[in-house]
Parts: structure tokens; C-alpha cells; sequence
């Protein structure tokens, strides 16, 4: 890892070298293939490597045999390989992996790459919006009682809501802080400001979900490139070293979770900050996934920011909020405000790096005085808290 710390294992230090977004939101005329490629190409052309240097490649979510559909796609025969799915955390999970490939000598530069028109397809009526994830398995259980996708996430916070005083206008804040953090982001899909008023009078999804306290639906696609530490002088950018990653998977069914306020990111953020060796007082800001409020909330919590309970008081007074925020947490709107297309995990990555190189532009984190930050934590959520991943980056 870099910075000297140990928190890795293998030899090598493995940093980020290229971040991109494809065309994002509103796109009636591409493919997820598309996308896939079209962000692929934006994030070598980012670190200056070309397609040559890639020996490793990761891909969830498209195709019958993913990553290998998309690998072809995108011209390239890697020699490692990995297509976890755990929903939303597969990239910081796929991340974690790779990191430790390039340390042991399995790959030197592996490329992440997503792409998905949840939007448009359903615009177009090649799909439905789905409302669960299938009814085989443990799954079997819940389906015949309705219990949706989101319901479970309602669940959830209303259990927070009860055991800690945790209150509606609180989880609002979250959805407000974020659009705040939009409006500053021209690549959001919605930026005009809204209260907590707004949040609390939209239309009922899931007591005690509002629409604004759920995740937008979009196009997009996003890629990422981690490099061995040779490949960094090569690279047009400033590294952004991984310092230490976890994973976590909890439950399939609710009946298995066995605390409904406690998410699994209380397990993988720990490991990550202990194998980085720095502690979440050390974050300059945090990318979290957010395709409700309540997760938003929870999840600082369980990376150690605020106590157990303790998140809806941390969230008030504009905390979260890029410019004056003692932690900004999802700088570019994140999945409630900015772009949603899916297993956004990957796009946290994308914005942790941008931050940490200082081209965050008009929502730019800055700290001590005006200073860039120099770590960063990203951490996302998969299923309905079923899997975490968190990994810690951050600047020389």
C-alpha cells in the first residue's frame, strides 16, 4: 500500500491511476455494452495507458456470462479475472480483490467497468420495475407476503426509528444534503434545491419512504483502472493509493439479520480501517452507497463516525454538505440526487478518486485552510444490507 503502511498484503502497492464516467442519465441510445466501453476508454485515456497493459478485468450485471461477455466487447483477453455480484458493494468488494491480486503478482493493471440503462429500458418497455429479486432460494419466505425490495429497506428504518428516537426530518436531511451537493455537480441529474417540507409531502413508497428518500433510476456506466506502482510513472495522473479494504456479507433473509439497525458495513469498514492502520476520524469525507436515506445514515454510524443510535442527531445542521460540512459525504449527489443506475458502487470510487485529485471543480472538498483532501473512505451496500464493502484511499 502506499504511505508506507502495511495494511495489504503481497508486495506491491496499488494504486488508482484512471477514473471515468460514460454518458450519464437521461440515454434513450446506447447499450449497457456501450456504456461499458464508452466509460472503458475514458478512464485509460485518464491514467494515459493504453487497452495493451491490461491483463485483469472485472464486470457484474450484463450478459449471460459476465465479465466475459463484456471483456470481449471491449477487445480485451485478461489473464485474471472476477465477477462477483453482491449488488450494490460489488465494486468496492471487486476493488479489495483486485488490490490484492496486483500485490501478489497475479495481474499489474485491472480494469472495473459497469454499465447499465435501467432508465431507458424501462422508458422503451424492454423491462418492468421490478419490485423483487426473485422468489427461489430463502427468498421464498417473504415473496408471498409482499415484502418488496424496498419495503425491506423501510423495515429497516423504521426499526432505527423506534429502538433510537431517530426521526423522519432526520433521514429528510439526508436526501436534502444530498441534492445540496448535486447542485454543484453539473453531471447530476437533479439539482434544484429542496427542504425537508419537499422530502416529507412527496408521495408514500414505503412507510416511512417518501419518494425523495429513495434513489433516482438512470442510465450510466463508470470504469475504473488500478495499476501495480511500476505502471504509476507512466500514468498522466496522480496516483490514489488503495490503503486497506473489507468485505462483509450478513443475511439473504430479514429473519436472518440479526439486528435491523446494524448494517454490514460495522464489519467491513472496520477491517478496512484497521488494515489501512488510520481510523474514520481521519476521513477528510466519505463516498457512501445511498439508494435510500436510512442507508446513508446507518452506515456512518457503522463506519465509526457517530455512535450507534447517534446518526440522525450527526446528519443535522448541514453536516454532510460539500463547503462547510464536517464531513461531506457523497460529494457528487450520490444515488439519491446525482445518477442511479444500478450497482452504483463503482461510482463511488469514481468520486472518492476525483476528489482526492482535486478535480471535484465546484463541489471540490478542500480541508486544513484550503489543503486537497488525503483520505477518503468509500463503502457500499448490496442487496438489502445483505454485503458491504469499504475501502480507504487516499493521496501520496
Amino acid at each position: 500500500m502506499g504511505s508506507g503502511r502495511a495494511g495489504r498484503s503481497g508486495t506491491r502497492k496499488v494504486a488508482v491511476v484512471g477514473v471515468a464516467l460514460s454518458d450519464c442519465g437521461r440515454v434513450d441510445d446506447a447499450t449497457p455494452y456501450a456504456l461499458h466501453a464508452q466509460a472503458a476508454r475514458r478512464a485509460l485515456a485518464d491514467a494515459g495507458l493504453g487497452r495493451e497493459v491490461v491483463d485483469g478485468f472485472a464486470s457484474a450485471g450484463t450478459g449471460t456470462l459476465a465479465p466475459v461477455e463484456v471483456a470481449e466487447y471491449l477487445g480485451l483477453r485478461p489473464t485474471w479475472v472476477d465477477s462477483t455480484s453482491v449488488g450494490g458493494s460489488t465494486w468496492e468488494v471487486m476493488a479489495a480483490h483486485a488490490a490484492d491480486a496486483i500485490a501478489a503478482g497475479h495481474a499489474n493493471a485491472v480494469l472495473l467497468a459497469y454499465g447499465s440503462t435501467a432508465r431507458a429500458d424501462i422508458r422503451a418497455g424492454r423491462r418492468t420495475g421490478n419490485l423483487s429479486f426473485g422468489s427461489r432460494g430463502p427468498l421464498q419466505f417473504e415473496v408471498p407476503y409482499g415484502h418488496t425490495l424496498i419495503a425491506k429497506y423501510a423495515m429497516a428504518a423504521r426499526r432505527h426509528m423506534l429502538e433510537h428516537g431517530t426521526t423522519i426530518e432526520q433521514l429528510a436531511e439526508v436526501a436534502v444534503q444530498a441534492r445540496a451537493n448535486a447542485s454543484l455537480n453539473p453531471e447530476a441529474m437533479f439539482r434544484d434545491p429542496i427542504t425537508v417540507d419537499d422530502v416529507l409531502s412527496g408521495p408514500v413508497i414505503a412507510d416511512p419512504f417518501t419518494k425523495l428518500h429513495c434513489c433516482l433510476r438512470s442510465d450510466g456506466g463508470a470504469a475504473v483502472l488500478l495499476a501495480a506502482e511500476e505502471y504509476v510513472r507512466d500514468c498522466r495522473t496522480a496516483p490514489v493509493w488503495i490503503h486497506g479494504t473489507g468485505e462483509h456479507v450478513s443475511h439473504a433473509a430479514m429473519s436472518e439479520w440479526p439486528d435491523f439497525t446494524v448494517s454490514p458495513a460495522a464489519v467491513s469498514g472496520r477491517l478496512a480501517f484497521e488494515r489501512a492502520g488510520v481510523g474514520p476520524e481521519e476521513m477528510d469525507f466519505a463516498e457512501i452507497y445511498d439508494a435510500f436515506t436510512y442507508m446513508t445514515l446507518v452506515t456512518l454510524e457503522d463506519l465509526g463516525f457517530c455512535g450507534k443510535g447517534e446518526g440522525g442527531a450527526f446528519v443535522e445542521k448541514g453536516r454532510l454538505r460539500v463547503g462547510g460540512g464536517e464531513l461531506p459525504v457523497n460529494t457528487d449527489g450520490g444515488g439519491l440526487s446525482g445518477q442511479h443506475p444500478g450497482m452504483r458502487g463503482l461510482f463511488l470510487l469514481v468520486e472518492a478518486v476525483r476528489q482526492l485529485r482535486g478535480e471535484g471543480a465546484g463541489r471540490q472538498v478542500l480541508v486544513r485552510g484550503g489543503e486537497l483532501p488525503r483520505l477518503a473512505v468509500a463503502s457500499g451496500t448490496g442487496g438489502w444490507f445483505c454485503s458491504s464493502g469499504t475501502v480507504v484511499l487516499g493521496r501520496g
